[in-house]
């Protein structure tokens, strides 16, 4: 499963066009990782645009919101975790 680290300057088209290729290259299944609001804020709207480029095939999304802790600079912390479902 392919996870993309999303940030608060990640441009949200590329990342929708992204996480839509990897959804048809990995069965269906990838995961979005972002810390912060404006991180959390960019990954939702790469979900919508991701859906809609999947909406002419007739698919849809499903996504699962998550908590997971990762290590930044040497420091626990916890970030959000978005699966994404091809349907």
């Amino acid at each position: 499963m392919e996870v993309l680290k999303v940030s608060s300057k990640t441009d949200v088209r590329r990342l929708g066009r992204a996480l839509y290729h990897a959804l048809k290259e990995n069965g269906g299944e990838a995961v979005l990782q972002a810390m912060g609001a404006g991180a959390i804020s960019q990954a939702v709207k790469g979900v919508a645009v991701a859906r809609g480029l999947a909406a002419p095939e007739g698919a849809d999304l499903k996504v699962v919101p998550g908590l997971t802790r990762v290590t930044v600079d040497g420091a626990e912390r916890k970030a959000m975790q978005l699966r994404v479902f091809w349907r």
